[in-house]
Protein backbone atom coordinates (compact mmCIF):
# COMPACT_ATOMS: atom_id res chain seq x y z
CA UNK A 1 0.00 0.00 0.00
CA UNK A 2 1.06 3.31 -1.36
CA UNK A 3 1.60 6.38 1.33
CA UNK A 4 1.68 9.93 0.29
CA UNK A 5 1.18 13.47 1.26
CA UNK A 6 -2.42 12.87 0.64
CA UNK A 7 -3.31 10.86 2.83
CA UNK A 8 -3.62 13.48 5.84
CA UNK A 9 -6.00 15.09 3.93
CA UNK A 10 -7.88 11.53 2.72
CA UNK A 11 -7.81 10.57 6.29
CA UNK A 12 -9.97 14.17 7.45
CA UNK A 13 -12.13 13.97 4.73
CA UNK A 14 -13.13 10.58 5.18
CA UNK A 15 -13.85 11.13 8.89
CA UNK A 16 -15.78 14.33 8.36
CA UNK A 17 -17.90 12.10 5.89
CA UNK A 18 -18.25 8.99 8.31
CA UNK A 19 -19.84 11.43 10.52
CA UNK A 20 -21.71 13.87 8.79
CA UNK A 21 -25.12 11.68 9.66
CA UNK A 22 -24.42 11.72 13.36
CA UNK A 23 -24.15 15.32 13.17
CA UNK A 24 -27.52 15.75 11.35
CA UNK A 25 -29.61 13.15 11.97
CA UNK A 26 -29.19 12.22 15.92
CA UNK A 27 -31.16 14.07 19.02
CA UNK A 28 -30.02 15.70 21.55
CA UNK A 29 -29.33 13.37 24.73
CA UNK A 30 -31.37 13.99 28.30
CA UNK A 31 -28.53 14.30 30.77
CA UNK A 32 -25.97 17.22 29.53
CA UNK A 33 -26.75 18.15 26.07
CA UNK A 34 -30.07 18.89 26.37
CA UNK A 35 -29.21 20.71 29.76
CA UNK A 36 -26.69 22.99 28.10
CA UNK A 37 -29.78 23.95 26.14
CA UNK A 38 -31.89 24.59 28.68
CA UNK A 39 -29.00 26.57 30.31
CA UNK A 40 -28.41 28.83 27.48
CA UNK A 41 -31.15 29.81 27.01
CA UNK A 42 -32.50 30.45 30.24
CA UNK A 43 -29.26 32.99 30.21
CA UNK A 44 -30.27 34.64 27.03
CA UNK A 45 -33.94 34.88 28.71
CA UNK A 46 -32.13 36.86 31.74
CA UNK A 47 -29.04 38.43 29.52
CA UNK A 48 -26.46 36.79 31.43
CA UNK A 49 -23.07 35.84 29.97
CA UNK A 50 -20.95 34.91 32.64
CA UNK A 51 -23.39 33.64 35.44
CA UNK A 52 -25.80 30.77 34.61
CA UNK A 53 -28.86 29.05 36.29
CA UNK A 54 -30.28 25.69 35.16
CA UNK A 55 -34.02 26.26 36.19
CA UNK A 56 -33.41 29.24 38.45
CA UNK A 57 -30.73 26.94 40.30
CA UNK A 58 -26.96 28.20 40.58
CA UNK A 59 -25.16 26.18 37.54
CA UNK A 60 -21.72 27.66 38.01
CA UNK A 61 -20.11 24.17 37.38
CA UNK A 62 -18.99 24.90 33.86
CA UNK A 63 -16.95 28.37 32.42
CA UNK A 64 -18.65 30.31 30.24
CA UNK A 65 -17.16 29.99 26.39
CA UNK A 66 -19.31 26.62 25.36
CA UNK A 67 -22.23 27.98 26.84
CA UNK A 68 -21.62 31.05 24.65
CA UNK A 69 -21.24 28.98 21.43
CA UNK A 70 -24.88 27.67 21.99
CA UNK A 71 -26.29 30.56 22.80
CA UNK A 72 -24.81 32.13 19.56
CA UNK A 73 -26.60 29.14 17.70
CA UNK A 74 -29.83 29.59 19.56
CA UNK A 75 -29.61 33.66 18.52
CA UNK A 76 -28.54 32.63 14.48
CA UNK A 77 -31.17 30.39 13.84
CA UNK A 78 -33.74 30.50 16.45
CA UNK A 79 -33.67 26.97 17.80
CA UNK A 80 -30.65 24.96 18.45
CA UNK A 81 -28.99 22.89 15.03
CA UNK A 82 -27.35 19.61 15.94
CA UNK A 83 -24.48 20.47 13.16
CA UNK A 84 -24.10 23.70 14.33
CA UNK A 85 -23.59 22.83 17.73
CA UNK A 86 -20.90 20.22 16.77
CA UNK A 87 -19.16 22.28 15.32
CA UNK A 88 -17.23 22.88 18.70
CA UNK A 89 -16.60 19.51 19.40
CA UNK A 90 -15.46 18.30 15.90
CA UNK A 91 -13.33 21.68 14.32
CA UNK A 92 -11.09 20.84 17.63
CA UNK A 93 -10.68 17.24 17.54
CA UNK A 94 -9.18 17.68 13.77
CA UNK A 95 -7.05 20.42 14.62
CA UNK A 96 -5.70 18.41 17.69
CA UNK A 97 -5.15 15.73 15.28
CA UNK A 98 -3.58 18.23 12.87
CA UNK A 99 -1.29 19.97 15.55
CA UNK A 100 -0.22 16.28 16.82
CA UNK A 101 0.63 15.16 13.27
CA UNK A 102 2.27 18.51 12.08
CA UNK A 103 4.32 17.89 15.79
CA UNK A 104 5.90 14.89 15.13
CA UNK A 105 7.23 15.70 11.11
CA UNK A 106 10.31 15.26 10.76
CA UNK A 107 11.00 13.00 13.86
CA UNK A 108 8.12 10.14 13.24
CA UNK A 109 8.57 7.78 9.45
CA UNK A 110 5.06 9.16 7.62
CA UNK A 111 4.21 5.66 8.11
CA UNK A 112 4.05 6.18 11.74
CA UNK A 113 2.18 9.15 11.91
CA UNK A 114 -0.62 7.95 9.56
CA UNK A 115 -1.44 4.88 11.64
CA UNK A 116 -1.11 7.60 14.63
CA UNK A 117 -3.85 9.64 12.88
CA UNK A 118 -6.08 6.69 12.09
CA UNK A 119 -5.73 5.67 15.48
CA UNK A 120 -6.47 8.93 17.00
CA UNK A 121 -9.35 9.81 14.76
CA UNK A 122 -10.85 6.56 15.61
CA UNK A 123 -10.54 6.02 19.34
CA UNK A 124 -13.39 5.09 20.89
CA UNK A 125 -14.02 8.16 23.55
CA UNK A 126 -12.10 10.75 21.09
CA UNK A 127 -14.27 9.79 18.32
CA UNK A 128 -16.78 9.92 20.63
CA UNK A 129 -16.62 13.18 21.89
CA UNK A 130 -16.00 14.85 18.55
CA UNK A 131 -19.72 14.51 17.78
CA UNK A 132 -20.74 15.16 21.44
CA UNK A 133 -22.03 18.67 23.10
CA UNK A 134 -19.25 18.94 25.96
CA UNK A 135 -16.76 21.46 26.00
CA UNK A 136 -13.94 18.48 26.80
CA UNK A 137 -12.73 18.34 22.95
CA UNK A 138 -11.97 22.30 23.44
CA UNK A 139 -10.29 22.08 26.09
CA UNK A 140 -8.12 19.06 24.82
CA UNK A 141 -7.59 21.09 21.83
CA UNK A 142 -6.04 24.25 23.91
CA UNK A 143 -3.90 21.68 26.29
CA UNK A 144 -2.58 20.35 22.60
CA UNK A 145 -2.13 23.37 21.40
CA UNK A 146 -0.25 25.11 24.85
CA UNK A 147 2.18 21.92 25.30
CA UNK A 148 3.08 22.23 21.59
CA UNK A 149 3.97 26.25 22.66
CA UNK A 150 6.07 25.11 25.42
CA UNK A 151 8.23 22.31 23.42
CA UNK A 152 8.75 25.39 21.09
CA UNK A 153 10.42 27.34 23.88
CA UNK A 154 12.68 24.92 24.72
CA UNK A 155 14.31 24.54 21.06
CA UNK A 156 16.58 27.68 21.35
CA UNK A 157 16.02 28.50 17.41
CA UNK A 158 11.97 29.41 18.41
CA UNK A 159 10.77 32.65 19.10
CA UNK A 160 10.13 32.37 22.81
CA UNK A 161 8.46 35.63 23.59
CA UNK A 162 5.80 34.85 21.23
CA UNK A 163 5.58 31.38 22.16
CA UNK A 164 5.86 32.35 25.98
CA UNK A 165 2.42 34.47 25.17
CA UNK A 166 0.59 31.55 23.14
CA UNK A 167 1.59 29.41 25.97
CA UNK A 168 -0.37 31.78 28.47
CA UNK A 169 -3.42 32.53 26.06
CA UNK A 170 -3.93 28.82 25.36
CA UNK A 171 -3.59 27.45 28.91
CA UNK A 172 -6.12 30.49 29.62
CA UNK A 173 -8.83 29.05 27.05
CA UNK A 174 -8.67 25.24 28.19
CA UNK A 175 -9.56 27.17 32.39
CA UNK A 176 -12.40 29.12 29.64
CA UNK A 177 -13.22 25.77 28.85
CA UNK A 178 -13.47 23.44 31.35
CA UNK A 179 -11.85 24.84 34.18
CA UNK A 180 -9.01 24.86 36.49
CA UNK A 181 -7.92 20.86 34.49
CA UNK A 182 -6.76 23.34 31.72
CA UNK A 183 -3.76 24.87 33.58
CA UNK A 184 -3.04 21.67 35.83
CA UNK A 185 -2.09 19.30 32.78
CA UNK A 186 0.17 21.74 30.94
CA UNK A 187 1.68 23.27 33.62
CA UNK A 188 2.24 19.31 35.80
CA UNK A 189 3.51 18.00 32.16
CA UNK A 190 5.69 21.13 31.94
CA UNK A 191 7.70 20.41 35.60
CA UNK A 192 7.81 16.81 35.11
CA UNK A 193 9.48 16.70 31.58
CA UNK A 194 11.82 19.55 33.51
CA UNK A 195 12.42 17.29 35.87
CA UNK A 196 13.19 14.24 34.00
CA UNK A 197 15.61 16.23 31.87
CA UNK A 198 17.18 17.58 35.09
CA UNK A 199 16.23 21.27 34.20
CA UNK A 200 13.69 21.90 36.61
CA UNK A 201 15.74 25.20 37.50
CA UNK A 202 14.82 26.72 34.26
CA UNK A 203 11.00 26.10 35.13
CA UNK A 204 10.48 29.82 34.99
CA UNK A 205 11.93 30.42 31.66
CA UNK A 206 9.12 28.52 30.75
CA UNK A 207 6.06 29.84 32.72
CA UNK A 208 7.75 33.41 33.32
CA UNK A 209 5.62 36.81 33.69
CA UNK A 210 5.16 36.78 29.62
CA UNK A 211 3.43 33.42 30.16
CA UNK A 212 1.22 34.26 32.82
CA UNK A 213 0.41 37.70 32.56
CA UNK A 214 -2.51 36.88 29.83
CA UNK A 215 -3.91 33.98 32.06
CA UNK A 216 -4.02 36.70 35.04
CA UNK A 217 -5.82 38.91 33.06
CA UNK A 218 -7.94 37.07 31.32
CA UNK A 219 -8.94 35.22 34.80
CA UNK A 220 -9.10 39.00 36.46
CA UNK A 221 -11.89 40.21 33.94
CA UNK A 222 -13.57 36.87 33.84
CA UNK A 223 -14.06 36.77 37.94
CA UNK A 224 -15.03 40.55 37.55
CA UNK A 225 -17.90 39.58 35.16
CA UNK A 226 -18.99 36.90 37.74
CA UNK A 227 -19.01 39.02 40.67
CA UNK A 228 -20.81 41.83 39.08
CA UNK A 229 -23.25 39.41 37.15
CA UNK A 230 -23.81 36.91 40.37
CA UNK A 231 -22.36 37.98 43.10
CA UNK A 232 -20.57 37.11 45.84
CA UNK A 233 -22.12 33.45 46.23
CA UNK A 234 -21.65 32.63 42.77
CA UNK A 235 -17.83 33.70 42.97
CA UNK A 236 -17.64 31.62 45.67
CA UNK A 237 -19.37 28.35 44.22
CA UNK A 238 -17.32 28.64 40.94
CA UNK A 239 -13.89 29.16 42.70
CA UNK A 240 -13.79 27.50 45.43
CA UNK A 241 -17.07 25.07 45.29
CA UNK A 242 -16.51 23.53 42.06
CA UNK A 243 -12.93 23.62 42.82
CA UNK A 244 -11.53 22.38 45.51
CA UNK A 245 -14.03 20.42 46.85
CA UNK A 246 -14.46 18.43 43.77
CA UNK A 247 -10.85 17.72 43.65
CA UNK A 248 -10.84 16.81 47.38
CA UNK A 249 -14.11 15.26 48.50
CA UNK A 250 -16.28 15.30 45.37
CA UNK A 251 -20.36 15.47 45.54
CA UNK A 252 -20.25 14.40 41.72
CA UNK A 253 -18.61 11.67 39.84
CA UNK A 254 -16.85 10.05 42.70
CA UNK A 255 -14.57 7.07 41.87
CA UNK A 256 -11.41 5.10 43.48
CA UNK A 257 -8.04 5.50 42.69
CA UNK A 258 -7.31 3.00 40.29
CA UNK A 259 -10.59 4.14 38.36
CA UNK A 260 -8.42 5.55 34.88
CA UNK A 261 -6.81 2.05 34.75
CA UNK A 262 -9.83 0.44 33.91
CA UNK A 263 -11.63 3.54 31.83
CA UNK A 264 -8.47 3.91 29.86
CA UNK A 265 -8.91 0.31 28.69
CA UNK A 266 -12.39 0.95 27.16
CA UNK A 267 -11.71 4.77 26.31
CA UNK A 268 -9.27 4.22 23.00
CA UNK A 269 -10.93 1.13 22.18
CA UNK A 270 -10.28 -0.62 19.25
CA UNK A 271 -7.08 0.28 19.48
CA UNK A 272 -6.15 0.06 23.45
CA UNK A 273 -4.30 -3.93 22.91
CA UNK A 274 -2.31 -2.55 20.52
CA UNK A 275 -1.42 0.98 22.47
CA UNK A 276 -0.91 -0.04 25.85
CA UNK A 277 0.94 -3.05 24.85
CA UNK A 278 3.36 -0.86 22.87
CA UNK A 279 3.91 1.33 25.52
CA UNK A 280 3.85 -1.40 28.32
CA UNK A 281 6.90 -3.54 25.95
CA UNK A 282 8.60 -0.53 25.33
CA UNK A 283 8.93 0.11 29.30
CA UNK A 284 10.02 -3.00 29.73
CA UNK A 285 12.63 -3.23 27.56
CA UNK A 286 13.72 0.71 28.80
CA UNK A 287 13.90 1.69 25.31
CA UNK A 288 15.50 5.12 25.19
CA UNK A 289 13.09 8.32 25.04
CA UNK A 290 14.45 11.66 23.15
CA UNK A 291 13.68 15.38 23.81
CA UNK A 292 9.74 14.83 22.47
CA UNK A 293 9.02 11.47 23.04
CA UNK A 294 9.92 12.14 26.88
CA UNK A 295 7.27 15.34 26.60
CA UNK A 296 4.62 12.73 25.24
CA UNK A 297 5.23 10.29 28.13
CA UNK A 298 5.65 13.27 30.75
CA UNK A 299 2.47 14.24 29.67
CA UNK A 300 0.34 10.89 29.54
CA UNK A 301 1.76 10.47 32.76
CA UNK A 302 1.13 13.16 34.93
CA UNK A 303 -2.48 13.78 33.49
CA UNK A 304 -3.28 10.05 34.41
CA UNK A 305 -1.76 10.43 37.91
CA UNK A 306 -3.26 14.18 38.64
CA UNK A 307 -6.82 12.86 37.22
CA UNK A 308 -6.27 9.50 39.41
CA UNK A 309 -5.40 11.81 42.78
CA UNK A 310 -8.90 14.05 41.91
CA UNK A 311 -11.54 12.71 43.59
CA UNK A 312 -13.85 13.73 40.52
CA UNK A 313 -13.86 11.55 37.55
CA UNK A 314 -15.40 10.38 34.30
CA UNK A 315 -14.08 8.71 31.27
CA UNK A 316 -13.74 12.18 29.46
CA UNK A 317 -11.61 13.39 31.80
CA UNK A 318 -8.92 11.55 30.57
CA UNK A 319 -9.25 12.57 27.24
CA UNK A 320 -6.45 15.46 27.05
CA UNK A 321 -3.90 12.18 27.69
CA UNK A 322 -5.49 10.04 24.57
CA UNK A 323 -3.40 12.27 21.98
CA UNK A 324 0.05 12.23 24.01
CA UNK A 325 -0.70 8.23 24.70
CA UNK A 326 -1.02 7.13 21.33
CA UNK A 327 1.18 9.42 19.65
CA UNK A 328 3.56 7.77 22.20
CA UNK A 329 2.89 4.37 20.93
CA UNK A 330 3.22 5.17 17.50
CA UNK A 331 6.44 6.78 18.02
CA UNK A 332 7.66 2.73 19.63
CA UNK A 333 6.11 1.10 16.87
CA UNK A 334 9.14 1.21 14.21
CA UNK A 335 11.02 -0.36 16.41
CA UNK A 336 8.46 -3.62 17.02
CA UNK A 337 6.57 -3.60 14.04
CA UNK A 338 7.43 -6.85 12.69
CA UNK A 339 7.46 -8.50 15.92
CA UNK A 340 4.98 -11.32 16.00
CA UNK A 341 3.64 -10.45 19.85
CA UNK A 342 2.11 -7.32 17.76
CA UNK A 343 0.53 -9.28 14.83
CA UNK A 344 -0.61 -11.55 17.53
CA UNK A 345 -2.52 -7.96 19.62
CA UNK A 346 -3.64 -6.71 15.96
CA UNK A 347 -5.28 -10.22 14.90
CA UNK A 348 -7.14 -10.11 18.44
CA UNK A 349 -8.15 -6.41 17.67
CA UNK A 350 -9.36 -7.33 14.47
CA UNK A 351 -11.32 -10.62 15.90
CA UNK A 352 -13.28 -7.68 17.96
CA UNK A 353 -14.67 -6.82 14.74
CA UNK A 354 -15.19 -9.92 13.01
CA UNK A 355 -18.07 -10.15 16.38
CA UNK A 356 -19.71 -7.38 15.34
CA UNK A 357 -22.43 -9.34 13.12
CA UNK A 358 -23.19 -11.59 15.51
CA UNK A 359 -23.00 -9.48 18.42
CA UNK A 360 -25.41 -7.09 16.90
CA UNK A 361 -27.60 -10.05 15.61
CA UNK A 362 -27.86 -11.14 19.34
CA UNK A 363 -28.47 -8.22 21.44
CA UNK A 364 -31.34 -7.12 18.62
CA UNK A 365 -33.00 -10.28 19.60
CA UNK A 366 -32.99 -9.14 23.67
CA UNK A 367 -36.65 -8.08 24.88
CA UNK A 368 -35.18 -4.00 26.02
CA UNK A 369 -32.80 -3.51 22.69
CA UNK A 370 -34.94 -4.98 19.78
CA UNK A 371 -34.83 -1.79 18.58
CA UNK A 372 -31.34 -1.95 17.06
CA UNK A 373 -33.48 -4.71 14.89
CA UNK A 374 -32.53 -2.20 12.09
CA UNK A 375 -31.56 -2.99 8.60
CA UNK A 376 -28.86 -0.18 8.50
CA UNK A 377 -27.31 -1.43 11.75
CA UNK A 378 -27.46 -4.99 10.37
CA UNK A 379 -25.10 -3.29 7.27
CA UNK A 380 -23.15 -1.66 9.52
CA UNK A 381 -22.31 -4.82 11.46
CA UNK A 382 -21.65 -6.33 8.60
CA UNK A 383 -19.16 -4.11 6.90
CA UNK A 384 -17.27 -4.05 10.22
CA UNK A 385 -16.89 -8.39 10.30
CA UNK A 386 -15.80 -8.07 7.05
CA UNK A 387 -13.30 -5.35 7.93
CA UNK A 388 -12.20 -7.41 10.80
CA UNK A 389 -11.47 -10.80 8.52
CA UNK A 390 -9.80 -8.60 5.69
CA UNK A 391 -7.53 -7.46 8.78
CA UNK A 392 -6.97 -10.75 9.97
CA UNK A 393 -5.81 -12.07 6.31
CA UNK A 394 -3.81 -8.99 6.27
CA UNK A 395 -1.85 -10.03 9.50
CA UNK A 396 -0.64 -13.40 8.17
CA UNK A 397 0.15 -12.06 4.62
CA UNK A 398 3.88 -12.23 4.96
CA UNK A 399 4.39 -9.25 2.88
CA UNK A 400 1.65 -6.73 5.14
CA UNK A 401 2.84 -4.53 7.55
CA UNK A 402 1.47 -2.80 10.34
CA UNK A 403 -0.27 0.18 8.54
CA UNK A 404 -2.07 -2.10 5.87
CA UNK A 405 -3.80 -3.97 8.98
CA UNK A 406 -4.54 -0.57 11.02
CA UNK A 407 -5.45 0.92 7.65
CA UNK A 408 -8.52 -1.72 6.81
CA UNK A 409 -9.55 -1.50 10.08
CA UNK A 410 -9.86 2.01 10.11
CA UNK A 411 -11.48 2.46 6.75
CA UNK A 412 -13.81 -0.40 7.79
CA UNK A 413 -14.89 1.52 11.13
CA UNK A 414 -15.63 4.69 9.29
CA UNK A 415 -17.74 2.82 7.26
CA UNK A 416 -19.63 1.18 9.86
CA UNK A 417 -19.90 4.91 11.41
CA UNK A 418 -21.31 6.20 8.03
CA UNK A 419 -24.01 3.26 7.86
CA UNK A 420 -24.84 2.94 11.21
CA UNK A 421 -25.18 6.87 11.43
CA UNK A 422 -28.06 6.81 8.60
CA UNK A 423 -30.19 4.45 11.02
CA UNK A 424 -30.50 7.16 13.60
CA UNK A 425 -33.91 8.46 12.65
CA UNK A 426 -35.43 5.08 13.93
CA UNK A 427 -33.66 4.97 16.59
CA UNK A 428 -33.50 8.44 18.07
CA UNK A 429 -36.84 8.06 20.01
CA UNK A 430 -34.37 5.81 22.51
CA UNK A 431 -31.49 8.32 22.38
CA UNK A 432 -33.49 11.32 23.24
CA UNK A 433 -36.39 13.52 23.68
CA UNK A 434 -36.86 15.05 20.41
CA UNK A 435 -39.86 13.09 18.72
CA UNK A 436 -41.69 13.04 22.29
CA UNK A 437 -41.30 16.31 22.54
CA UNK A 438 -42.62 16.75 19.04
CA UNK A 439 -45.42 14.75 19.44
CA UNK A 440 -46.39 16.52 22.52
CA UNK A 441 -46.31 19.79 21.41
CA UNK A 442 -48.72 18.84 18.74
CA UNK A 443 -51.40 17.48 20.87
CA UNK A 444 -50.94 20.42 23.47
CA UNK A 445 -51.20 23.09 20.76
CA UNK A 446 -54.34 21.14 19.59
CA UNK A 447 -55.72 20.62 22.24
CA UNK A 448 -55.00 24.48 23.13
CA UNK A 449 -52.96 23.56 26.85
CA UNK A 450 -49.93 24.60 28.30
CA UNK A 451 -50.17 21.99 30.59
CA UNK A 452 -47.49 19.50 30.22
CA UNK A 453 -46.02 16.42 32.72
CA UNK A 454 -43.61 13.88 32.37
CA UNK A 455 -44.23 10.79 34.39
CA UNK A 456 -41.10 8.86 35.60
CA UNK A 457 -38.96 10.44 32.23
CA UNK A 458 -35.20 10.72 33.07
CA UNK A 459 -34.15 14.33 33.28
CA UNK A 460 -37.49 15.82 31.58
CA UNK A 461 -36.39 19.14 33.68
CA UNK A 462 -34.75 20.40 30.30
CA UNK A 463 -37.28 19.56 27.67
CA UNK A 464 -38.64 22.97 27.99
CA UNK A 465 -35.92 23.46 25.51
CA UNK A 466 -37.03 21.81 22.37
CA UNK A 467 -40.53 22.54 23.15
CA UNK A 468 -41.05 26.09 24.72
CA UNK A 469 -42.92 25.23 27.16
CA UNK A 470 -42.16 24.41 31.54
CA UNK A 471 -42.59 20.51 32.67
CA UNK A 472 -44.10 19.16 35.89
CA UNK A 473 -41.99 16.39 36.30
CA UNK A 474 -44.36 13.54 38.14
CA UNK A 475 -42.92 10.29 39.96
CA UNK A 476 -45.02 6.68 40.51
CA UNK A 477 -46.37 8.15 43.60
CA UNK A 478 -47.59 11.09 41.42
CA UNK A 479 -50.14 8.77 39.88
CA UNK A 480 -52.96 9.77 42.27
CA UNK A 481 -52.67 13.06 41.59
CA UNK A 482 -51.95 12.96 37.68
CA UNK A 483 -55.71 10.86 37.18
CA UNK A 484 -57.72 14.08 38.58
CA UNK A 485 -55.11 16.27 36.54
CA UNK A 486 -57.04 17.94 34.19
CA UNK A 487 -56.43 19.60 30.65
CA UNK A 488 -53.02 18.01 31.23
CA UNK A 489 -50.59 15.99 28.21
CA UNK A 490 -48.82 13.43 30.10
CA UNK A 491 -45.88 11.95 28.77
CA UNK A 492 -44.71 8.48 30.49
CA UNK A 493 -42.93 5.13 30.04
CA UNK A 494 -44.83 2.71 28.01
CA UNK A 495 -45.20 0.49 31.17
CA UNK A 496 -47.61 2.78 32.97
CA UNK A 497 -49.94 3.22 30.25
CA UNK A 498 -51.73 -0.27 32.17
CA UNK A 499 -52.83 2.90 34.69
CA UNK A 500 -54.64 4.95 31.82
CA UNK A 501 -56.33 2.03 30.18
CA UNK A 502 -58.94 4.46 28.78
CA UNK A 503 -56.88 6.82 27.44
CA UNK A 504 -55.62 7.02 23.65
CA UNK A 505 -51.76 6.70 23.72
CA UNK A 506 -49.47 8.02 20.78
CA UNK A 507 -46.47 5.45 21.27
CA UNK A 508 -42.79 7.27 20.72
CA UNK A 509 -40.24 4.45 21.03
CA UNK A 510 -40.07 3.18 24.42
CA UNK A 511 -42.39 6.20 25.60
CA UNK A 512 -45.86 7.48 24.97
CA UNK A 513 -48.14 10.29 25.35
CA UNK A 514 -51.43 10.62 26.31
CA UNK A 515 -54.20 13.66 27.14
CA UNK A 516 -55.87 13.73 30.20
CA UNK A 517 -58.96 16.15 29.95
Amino acid sequence: MRWNKSDAASCYVLFLLAVLPTLFLRDFTPANELRYLSIAEEALRNHTFFTFTNHGVAYADKPPLYFWWVMLGKWMFGTHRMWFLSLASLVPALITVRTMDKWVEGEMPDTNRTIARMMLLTGGLFAGLAVTLRMDMLLCMFIVLALREFHRMTRPQENRNRSALLLGLYTFLAVFSKGMVGLLVPLCSSVVYLLWNGEIKTLFRYWGWRTWVLPLLGATLWLGAVYAEGGTEYLHNLVFHQTFDRAVNSFHHKAPFYYYAIAVWYSIAPWSLVVISIIGMAAVRRLPLFNLQRLFAATAASTFVMLSCISSKLQVYLLPAFPFIIYLAAFHLQTMARERWLKIILSVTAGIFVCALPTVIIVANIGETAYLAHRLLFAAATVMTLAGLLALWRVFRKQSEVKDVVGTLFHGLLATLFIGGCALPAINPWIGYGALCQKTKEIANEKHTRKISALELRRPENMDALMGLPVNELKEKDLGLLRTSHRTVVMLRRKYLKYFPDKKACIVGPNAVIYID
